[in-house]
């Protein structure tokens, strides 16, 4: 294949995810806007498609779901808060008037920032807070420190109450088993002050054991989870869903966009031809593959909402369309998104467990794909900086320097571990 011939394949993946908006970018837009593909925050930097119709007076809402048992129906789409709220307040706006009424933030973001700018919209807006299921998260582990981040969080969004509040990042089911019976008795006292509604824990690694671990712990209301295509037709991850779905535990999905930890020059081969042949059938259909991604997750009714990172209104226009839209993927579509999610499998890190920190020593491997991932696809460098900059020294060189040849060995994905490490090292410091 020719240069030239290459240089037009990589043009086109770059812009038909933008262009392929077809019936779906037709029916709900903002006036005087343009489209663009969705997906991460880099999206924003992409060059526009046409200008699409202007959004009709009588806009459709994103439909809702139940949460597990709490009796509360959530919008199945969710705004993600890692991203500069105070300066993007059309955003929550926005969100607010097509129904994306499921906010979710955390105490560590943008150093307070993401909670701040949600305390100034409510501020500006106090009438809309009842409509609202607003959702923090703690980084703390005892209920002193919970306690003490919790007050901090109220303050910040100008709230006397959060609907959800969970511990941020679970890692494995040894943690719920230590702290358990402290979050029970926190949960209940938080709840019967007022200041939280329900309770739960989000989770980036050992996801099935950590869901089929709160299952029978009998006091979780709800477990923000990553679950996308790549992972989400596993057996296991079916028994784990299963287990909370049985429990009454509702569940949010994250990461749902499957983005590669990789940089794009180091995609293994096969893996641009099936990205090519997947964007090229979902233009198509009317949608990009970007929206794609979610309408998988949506076809399981137990994933009550989908958090998405919507740091700006094209990306939030692009997945309210793809909340909105009624077409569902078929067969082929399906097996597309299985083709692509094996070619790319080398360059996803599935978050399956301690297997590559355990066979490097300790080193958190699996973190550290994270903040690439962060840093590569979603164009949160600074927050992927920064969270690299939080290991300890010792292991920020060891990364740079350790032996991960056995990890490299025992990883289910064929991940070119020392290569990614080395990568952060250069790219994070």
């Amino acid at each position: 294949m020719s240069d030239q011939s290459n240089l037009s394949r990589r043009d086109f993946l770059r812009t038909a995810g933008a262009i392929g908006v077809g019936a779906i970018g037709a029916r709900a837009l903002l006036s005087g806007t343009r489209v663009f593909a969705q997906g991460s925050p880099t999206a924003a930097g992409t060059q526009p498609a046409a200008l699409t119709q202007p959004v009709a007076e009588d806009a459709l809402t994103v439909p809702t779901r139940p949460f597990g048992k709490t009796g509360m129906n959530v919008s199945m789409l969710s705004l993600g808060g890692i991203f500069d709220i105070p300066r993007n307040q059309m955003v929550l706006k926005q969100a607010y008037k097509w129904g994306i009424t499921y906010w979710d933030t955390a105490n560590s973001y943008q150093d307070g920032n993401s909670e701040m700018g949600i305390g100034m919209y409510l501020d500006a807006n106090p009438g809309h807070r009842k409509n609202l299921c607003l959702v923090t998260k703690t980084s703390t582990r005892d209920s002193a420190g919970i306690s003490q981040e919790l007050q901090t969080s109220l303050e910040r969004l100008k709230t006397d109450h959060v609907d959800m509040y969970f511990i941020h990042g679970v890692r494995s089911p040894k943690e719920l088993a230590q702290y358990g019976q402290e979050w029970k008795a926190w949960a209940e006292k938080a709840k019967a002050e007022k200041k939280i509604r329900f309770f739960g824990f989000s989770t980036h690694s050992n996801m099935e054991e950590n869901l089929q671990a709160a299952a029978g712990l009998g006091f979780i209301d709800g477990i923000m989870l990553s679950y996308n295509f790549r992972i989400m037709d596993t057996d296991k991850m079916k028994s784990a869903v299963d287990a909370c779905v049985k429990a009454g535990i509702g569940l949010t999905a994250m990461k749902t966009q499957g983005a590669k930890s990789r940089r794009a020059a180091s995609q293994p081969a096969g893996a641009e031809e099936a990205e090519l042949a997947m964007v090229e059938r979902f233009a198509k259909r009317g949608f990009n593959d970007h929206q794609a991604r979610l309408k998988a997750i949506w076809e399981n009714p137990h994933i009550a909402s989908i958090c998405s990172q919507m740091p700006n209104l094209n990306i939030l226009q692009s997945n309210y369309q793809a909340a909105v839209d009624k077409t569902s993927l078929s067969r082929i579509d399906k097996e597309l998104l299985r083709q692509y999610a094996a070619a790319t499998c080398s360059s996803y890190c599935a978050g399956c467990g301690n297997i590559c920190q355990d066979a490097s020593g300790g080193l958190p491997i699996a973190d550290v794909m994270r903040f690439l991932m962060y840093h590569n696809d979603y164009g949160l460098t600074d927050h992927a900086r920064k969270l690299f900059a939080e290991l300890p020294g010792t292991v920020r060189w060891q990364l740079a320097q350790a032996d991960f040849s056995l990890a490299q060995h025992h990883c289910p994905q064929g991940l070119a571990i020392a290569e990614m490490m080395r990568e952060a090292a250069e790219t994070l410091a």
